[in-house]
């Protein structure tokens, strides 16, 4: 049906080849760095997400905060007109195995760890060092944190008095796998482990404070007999967790964390690689569309008499839009397959030279068809729009006016 426009829209491209291949240049240098940076943007966020969640849970189950509450006279009057907050002391979640069910319960949420965690002192001859107790059920932890994946020595066997240590722990110590090191949690609570694992999360704060011991020694020692500190859960959706979050609080009328409340200043850098990430696409964009817009103005002013024969001859106005529209599209698609060849091969030289795997910030290209699909319509349908004004302006032209003119 579209034969006729089709026709004379790519013979107009043709006869104006130099300028043709300008715009469609532009094009696809545009779409060639939508491309890359899209790929390399996605590639980074993912990663600072993996190692974020790599080392934690997606939602956190902890008792609530003790609040200090004025005292009141029988009257409903205040005793005291200033109330200080109160120190915050290692408390037990309340009732947390039926908790342990009851969450285990929720559709969303795929593991479920009871954690006793807390403060200590860990002793290995004159060295000593402040640690993170953090007292487990290794078959139900390492379902949230795959510790075991980041053994660097040893074994992962965390139970009765066998602990796994941080490598960066053992570093400061000066222990290796066999050696035995004293945890101190206080008030007298303190007892000898043997270091079976040494592991290595990437994160240094956590390699030189977290000690992974078995959940009953643990309780011992921070003083919490059958009591746990915290719940650790993980969901099918770690973008979900905040709202998943929400609905168990409101459910069972616990305090429950997300990591994207946790890790609020990592979100904000991602939304701001986002935002940058989405300008770039803008402005690339209006450049393509202005580009396109000024070769089909002149193209317009320049073929004033073929538009005024033509419409002369019959040809209705309608038709006349649609060449000057599907010149846009074409120019538009033509740029986004060349722009997408380009940016598929600098993706292809970025991965050959291993720029992405160099270093500890190693991190791997998300490189999909949805990619290259979404640069090729934006184009597509940028070049149709910016192609709007000229044609209404050719299907607007006055055949006797255009040939009067001539």
């Amino acid at each position: 049906m579209l034969w006729f426009e089709w026709t004379l829209a790519t013979r107009l491209l043709r006869e104006g080849r130099a300028q043709s291949l300008l715009i469609v240049t532009g094009i696809a240098v545009g779409v060639a760095v939508i491309v890359f940076l899209t790929a390399l943007i996605g590639g980074l966020q993912a990663q600072i997400i993996e190692r974020t969640l790599g080392t934690q849970s997606h939602i956190r189950i902890r008792a609530p905060d003790e609040v200090a509450r004025p005292l009141r006279a029988g009257t409903g009057q205040h005793l005291l007109s200033r109330v200080d907050q109160r120190a915050q002391r290692l408390r037990s979640v309340d009732q947390w195995q039926s908790l342990v069910a009851a969450l285990a319960g929720f559709a969303e949420v795929t593991a479920v760890s009871p954690l006793a965690s807390g403060p200590a002192l860990a002793r290995r001859g004159s060295a000593s060092r402040s640690v993170a107790l953090m007292g487990i059920e290794p078959a139900q932890y390492t379902r949230i944190v795959p510790v075991p994946r980041h053994l660097v020595a040893g074994r992962w066997q965390v139970a009765g008095n066998d602990i796994a240590i941080g490598a960066q722990l053992a570093a400061e110590l000066g222990a290796v796998v066999g050696d035995r090191i004293r945890l101190d949690a206080g008030t007298g609570r303190a007892d000898v482990f043997t270091i079976t694992g040494i592991f290595e999360l990437g994160t240094r704060e956590l390699d030189a404070r977290f000690v992974y011991l078995a959940l009953r020694p643990a309780q011992a020692l921070l003083d919490l007999p059958g009591g746990v500190s915290s719940i650790d859960l993980r969901v099918r959706d770690y973008l979900q967790a905040e709202a998943v979050a929400r609905r168990i609080a409101a459910r069972l009328g616990v305090t429950a964390e997300s990591w994207m409340t946790i890790n609020r200043n990592i979100l904000d850098a991602l939304a701001a690689q986002t935002l940058s990430s989405n300008l770039i696409r803008v402005f690339v964009a209006l450049a393509a569309a202005f580009g396109i817009a000024s070769v089909l103005a002149v193209s317009v002013v320049q073929r004033g008499r073929e538009i005024g024969i033509l419409r002369a001859v019959g040809t209705q106005r309608a038709q006349v839009l649609r060449i000057f529209l599907l010149q846009g599209a074409i120019v538009g698609l033509i740029g986004a397959a060349l722009g997408s060849l380009i940016g598929g091969a600098l993706l292809l030289g970025w991965d050959a030279l291993g720029l992405a795997r160099s270093g500890r910030g190693a991190f791997e290209l998300q490189v999909t068809p949805a990619l290259f699909l979404a640069a090729a319509a934006l184009a597509t349908v940028v070049g149709m729009l910016a192609a709007v004004v000229p044609a209404r302006r050719a299907a607007r032209l006055d055949p006797v006016e255009a040939l009067r003119n001539v």
